[in-house]
């Protein structure tokens, strides 16, 4: 017998997937976050899906694992104390950043530059000198560094980055400094900027270099916990970690690059949500993953999620390739308060685990999404299969003392309104990344995932007039359903500047050839068979002095004009798309050239259910439930997703349960249930498919 484990470590709940590829067997389930110790939810969590399934430590052949832990460091500012080395003249490269407009809510003549992560007390300027080429200005003054290094050493300082200017053009310096660090300084970690992102821009490549350093010591040590909590519980797998390219790598490859698992958790979500949509007969499809504090975004195309090397967190820059997922602030424990005007806002303040919505009954009193839905009927009395009860009283209580009275509104009204403004909230969040983007919402389904998810989709979809809502079948824990369905993947870049009136063909040729020779080296160490190994190459292009680029494709094989034809074809048709006009008469420029390598890590595929040819589906109660569009609460059926059957179909309003989450059917949806067990909602005047 072999069994892989998924675990997502989240802001509020830890998921837990078992699944027995053999047989196509899968167990899921939830259990708290353990914020001051990750480790410990991650090591109850198997402990509990190995008694729901009745498997062994033993049984367990891989651990696959995505977790908020690096995105954590970062957003709470805890990561290590470092110093930067860079060349001289470029102390303050980082403080000086990018002369970018404030986005989304900031006020643009108020906004104040974040904190950046080493103060120049902490940046050492290094004699060296190279130009754009790499051709050497200035040799690297070994002995100054020895002196800069013995005073790091006296201060010691657990991790270094160095950033050195043009080192992505020629890294002998950095390697050279690199080596010199671990002579002078050998308890010191070491990130060095030519490994952690080797393209051009001096701010980016810098920046990417410090995060890499500031949470390198951190997440070494969790991965080494994970280790010894597995040991203490019989569990000798490896483990693979999630990325934020939708992809994943061992731990060793992870712990020396953490940068990369910035995004882990909502990446994989998105792979899980591409999985299903397939399964669902949808290539084209929009997720929506809503846990307990936040609600992530992803659209995917023909079966492939939108990567993005423009991502940022924390209002610094991450121009790693990643998942192209928008996140925001609301979920199922998003605190509804008024705001200084007096009027309801909803988020993007969570309750967190700890102490949770009110309903929790663990200390919380201001009210929350889930309390609102409580209220409504729309939830059962307990989460979990009974083991999180809810007090539906206190719930009320809250709600009515700090909304619904000062707004001169009835409970119900107020709990509504919370609800309809995070729907809102969502709804924007989705049309950035599809309208603004150039694409129709209405030509995607809507994937809903996550525990709060099924709640709101359906009315998100009539928001946006998208004719079709998929709900999983094991929605609650869709995150570790792509980690089972993610394959092993890395990124390469490489600067390499050319005008299309001046192309050297070899010089592109030899590049791409050497990047894929370093991809195949890196997939063949994470035990990934030659045969298996698949390699696509892609290019960032723009036009001449532009100042950003658009990725495409190019086609595998000796790069020859006609390659390249493809390509700037690609890119002006790209341009037009994203913003509404090209200029084909103008030259183009290849800036960087791209390799993606993967392979097959763990496939799962489930087993179809037994065909219910569209039998009869029994309510297991019936509860009133608040529907805006019918006026108030209507007596409405709650299903158990237990008792379903392939082939049902319902027509709401109704509720469907299932173990981790809740499935609102709005008035007048059609729903039906395939022989994967995921449901596939319709709006009126739109055919199931």
């Amino acid at each position: 017998m072999r069994c892989i484990a998924a675990i997502d470590v989240g802001g509020t709940f830890t998921d837990i997937s078992l699944a027995d590829p053999d047989q196509g067997l899968l167990w899921t389930t939830k259990t708290t976050t353990t914020p001051d110790d990750p480790s410990q939810g991650f090591a109850t969590g198997i402990t509990k899906v190995l008694q729901q399934s009745g498997k062994t430590p033993a049984e367990i052949i891989a651990v696959l694992h995505g977790s908020t832990v690096a995105t954590n460091l970062i957003i709470e500012r805890k990561g290590s104390p470092l110093a930067l080395l860079t060349t001289q003249g470029c102390r303050y490269v980082l403080h000086i950043g990018r002369h970018d407009v404030p986005k989304q809510a900031a006020n643009m003549y108020l906004w104040v530059k974040p904190p950046r992560l080493v103060t120049p007390e902490h940046i050492y300027e290094i004699p060296e000198r190279l130009d754009h080429t790499g051709s050497v200005l200035q040799p690297l003054d070994e002995s100054a560094c020895i002196e800069i290094l013995k005073q790091l050493q006296a201060q010691k300082f657990p991790v270094l980055a160095i950033a050195l200017l043009h080192a992505y053009a020629n890294s002998a310096h950095e390697h050279r400094l690199r080596a010199l660090c671990q002579q002078y300084c050998p308890d010191a970690l070491v990130s060095i900027s030519s490994e952690v992102l080797p393209q051009f821009r001096e701010y980016e490549r810098t920046m990417a270099t410090v995060l890499n350093a500031y949470i390198l010591p951190q997440v070494g040590r969790y991965y080494g916990v994970l280790e010894r909590r597995m040991q203490a519980l019989g569990v000798q797998a490896p483990m693979l970690i999630m990325k934020s390219n939708g992809g994943m790598a061992s731990v060793a490859a992870a712990a020396q690059q953490p940068i990369l698992t910035a995004l882990s958790g909502p990446a994989a979500a998105v792979v899980g949500a591409i999985a299903v949509a397939r399964q669902a007969g949808f290539d084209n499809c929009i997720s929506i993953d809503v846990g307990g504090t936040s609600a992530d975004v992803c659209l995917a195309e023909q079966g492939e999620a939108k990567l993005t090397v423009e991502g940022e967190l924390a209002d610094l820059p991450l121009h790693f390739p990643m998942l192209d997922v928008h996140s925001i602030g609301a979920g199922g424990g998003s605190i509804a308060r008024l705001s200084p005007g007096g009027s309801l806002q909803v988020g993007p303040d969570s309750a967190g685990a700890d102490p949770g919505p009110v309903c929790y009954d663990r200390g919380g009193h201001e009210p929350t999404v889930t309390d609102a839905h409580l209220v409504l009927g729309r939830l059962s009395p307990a989460l979990l299969g009974g083991e999180l009860p809810l007090n539906r009283g206190c719930a009320y209580d809250a709600i009515r003392q700090r909304l619904a009275q000062p707004l001169d509104l009835s409970v119900e009204e107020a709990a509504s309104g919370i609800l309809e403004i995070l729907n809102h909230t969502m709804a924007g969040a989705i049309r950035a990344i599809s309208i603004e983007r150039g694409y129709d919402p209405r030509d995607f389904a809507l994937l809903a995932c996550g525990g709060a998810g099924p709640l709101h989709a359906g009315r998100l979809a009539e928001l946006l007039g998208i004719p079709h809502v998929i709900v999983p079948c094991q929605a609650g824990v869709l995150s570790t359903q792509g980690l089972l369905s993610s394959d092993i993947k890395n990124d390469y870049v490489r600067t390499l500047m050319q005008h299309q009136d001046v192309l050297d063909l070899a010089a592109l040729d030899t590049a791409l050839t050497e990047l894929e020779a370093q991809a195949q080296t890196w997939l063949t160490t994470e035990g990934i068979a030659e045969p298996d190994q698949q390699m696509m190459r892609a290019a960032d292009l723009r036009y001449a002095n532009q100042g950003y680029e658009i990725t495409v494709p190019v086609t595998a094989g000796p790069v020859t004009p006609e390659t390249l034809e493809q390509a700037v074809a690609a890119f002006h048709a790209e341009h037009q798309r994203l913003y509404t006009y090209a200029s084909p008469e103008l030259p183009v420029e290849i800036v960087n050239l791209r390799v993606s390598a993967r392979g097959p890590a763990w496939p799962f595929t489930p087993r179809p259910l037994a065909n219910g040819h569209g039998a009869a589906a029994e309510p297991i109660e019936t509860r009133p439930v608040y529907f805006p569009a019918l006026g108030g609460f209507t007596d409405c059926p709650v299903y158990g997703d237990a008792a379903l059957s392939p082939g049902m179909q319902l027509i709401g309003p109704a509720i469907l349960t299932q173990d981790l989450t809740t499935i609102v059917i709005e008035p007048n949806h059609h729903v039906r249930m395939d022989v994967y067990g995921n449901f596939v909602m319709s709006l009126p005047g739109h055919h199931s498919v």
